[in-house]
This record gives structure tokens, sequence and C-alpha cells, in this order.
């Protein structure tokens, strides 16, 4: 077994090698898709990058935008030569389509530099569609791809012809936290209500004496983001909703969680906790890649087996 110290430094250190692979001191570059959104798990990802970014670079972003405000001629403007790079995270597939769409456009659209997408999990519910997103990989002449875990990896070496390479999430990046308050509840459950959703018997969440169950997806008041850039703004949006997250997760002495980003907080802020899987086995493949050995994770098949873990008199 590691302890989590180790495995925050690790990763951090392969995130760096990832960004100095593609920008250099001073160099200019765009970074797209942000997560405007109340996830905390994207917005934890999107401050990974642009700590990155920032830290390699010196400068930041000189355009961003969101999937649904990208804008060719200001992007153009802003950044004539510079690396785009594509917000990582779990989208990749056929799951949140207007992501996807986003990405296909991307690199349908933007042929004179190079694309690099920050590391994804990739899941097609319908394996037809894979096809598509191959087709368009292919076409485009400068396009690197990141991909979290084994699995992942695996569906790109089959199916997409552009360089492919296995990295950990940007999120760890932000390096180790500490506990914003106090644990107030002796296990917090920070379980998906999305589509992401494993369809499961949670009983025995729901009858654990002193538990509290949550999910993380609604805003809190955002700050004013008057007088600042577009880059400032979307910065202070993500940290809110990472710090909203930190805040929640804090209030568990341990943690049950479904959600990936809910694992790397709480291993951020040296939380024990057992992770479940959301419906595709995101959660499991990421661990079985980045995060095994690490004092204090823990992997459960159910509910009753995450709860009868972290108490075992239950």
């Amino acid at each position: 077994m590691t302890g989590m110290a180790d495995a925050i430094t690790a990763q951090r250190t392969a995130l760096d090698m990832l960004y100095r692979r593609h920008v250099a001191p001073g160099q200019s570059y765009a970074l797209v898709d942000f997560p405007d959104h109340a996830n905390v798990g994207d917005s934890a990802i999107w401050l990974g990058e642009t700590r990155m970014l920032r830290a390699v670079t010196g400068r930041a972003p000189d355009y961003v935008s969101t999937w649904a405000d990208f804008d060719e001629a200001a992007f153009r403007r802003a950044c004539p030569d510079g690396v785009l790079f594509l917000h990582g995270g779990g989208n990749l597939g056929d799951i949140w389509v207007h992501h996807q769409a986003f990405r296909e456009d991307m690199l349908r659209t933007i042929r004179d530099r190079p694309v690099v997408q920050l590391p994804q999990s990739i899941h097609f519910r319908d394996t037809a569609r894979i096809a598509s997103f191959a087709g368009v990989v292919a076409d485009h002449p400068d396009f690197h791809l990141y991909v979290r875990d084994r699995q992942s990896l695996d569906i790109a070496a089959r199916h997409l012809a552009c360089a492919i390479d296995l990295a950990p999430d940007s999120a760890f990046a932000l390096g180790p936290q500490s506990r914003p308050a106090p644990a107030d509840c002796d296990v917090l459950m920070l379980m998906r209500t999305d589509d992401e959703r494993r369809a499961e018997d949670r009983s025995a969440l729901a009858d654990m004496t002193g538990g509290v169950i949550l999910d993380w997806l609604d805003d809190d008041t955002l700050p004013d983001a008057a007088d600042t850039t577009t880059a400032q703004a979307h910065d202070l949006a993500a940290t809110a909703r990472v710090e909203r997250g930190l805040r929640l997760l804090s209030r568990g002495r341990r943690i049950v969680t479904d959600r990936l980003h809910a694992h790397i907080l709480a291993t951020l802020l040296g939380i024990p906790h057992v992770a479940l899987d959301n419906d595709y086995g995101k959660i499991s493949a990421y661990i079985a890649c980045w995060t095994r050995d690490c004092d204090g994770v823990r992997t459960a098949a159910s509910a009753g087996e995450a709860i009868a873990q972290l108490c075992p008199s239950a």
C-alpha cells in the first residue's frame, strides 16, 4: 500500500510531463468546453487544467469558451497559432451528446494547428457510433488523445487513428487539500442522481443510522465576475464549485461514493472512502489504473458491501 500523498505526487508529476509535451513558457494556447454546470468534478478538472497550463506557460489561456458559445473568429483573433486544448472529463462517447458533438465539430473545423484532448474516459452505449467519431479523428492532421484508464485506452487503440496516451485526471494537479470544516457525520454518502447512476438497490445506504446521503449537482450562489476576463470568470465559478464540493465531502469522517471526483477529492483531502461504480465502470477503471494501492481507498461491488467495509458492526 502507498500513502495518499505519494499517489497525489505521482499523478501530478505525470500531468506535468503531459502538459510540457504541448506547450512551453510564453506560448499561446486556448482551452475550450468550460463546464458551465454545477457538477463539481468537471470544475475540479478545469482548475487542474488551468493550473498546469499557467505553471508551464506563465500565462492565462488566450481564448476560452463553453461548448455553446465557441466563436471561431474570436478564437482565431485571440489565438492565431496556439494549441487548442479540449477540456477533459468523462464525456467522450454518446452519454453527454452535446460535449461529443462539440468535440467533433472542433476536429472538423480547427485543422491548422494541434488539437489536444485532455484526459477523458471513453464510453459508447451504442458501439456503432464509434465509427463516426473514428472517421472524424482519422481526418484530422494533428490530434492527440489522452485517456484516463486502460479500458478507454483499449477502445481508443482499437478504433482511433491518432496519437493516444494514458494519463491521470487533471484534478490531481490541485494537490493535497485541507478540510475546510470539521466532520459532522460518520459516513457521508455522495451518490449520483444523473444518467450515469447504476441501477441498484441503495436501501443499505438509506437505512444507515447517522449517515447522510446527497449529491453535488445544485449550485450555491456563484461569485460576482464583474470586471473580469472570461477566463477569470470561469476560474472564479470553477473555484466556487470545487470549494462547495470540498465542504460537502468534509462533512464525512468517511465517505461512500459512486462519483469519480468524489473519490479524487476525498483522496486529496485524505479522507478514507469506499468507491462504488457508475453504470459503465468508470470509477473502478480509474482506481485500477491509478489509486488502487492507496491507503484509505477501497472499492465495493454494492451499497451493502460498501457499508459493511466502513462500518463492520452496522
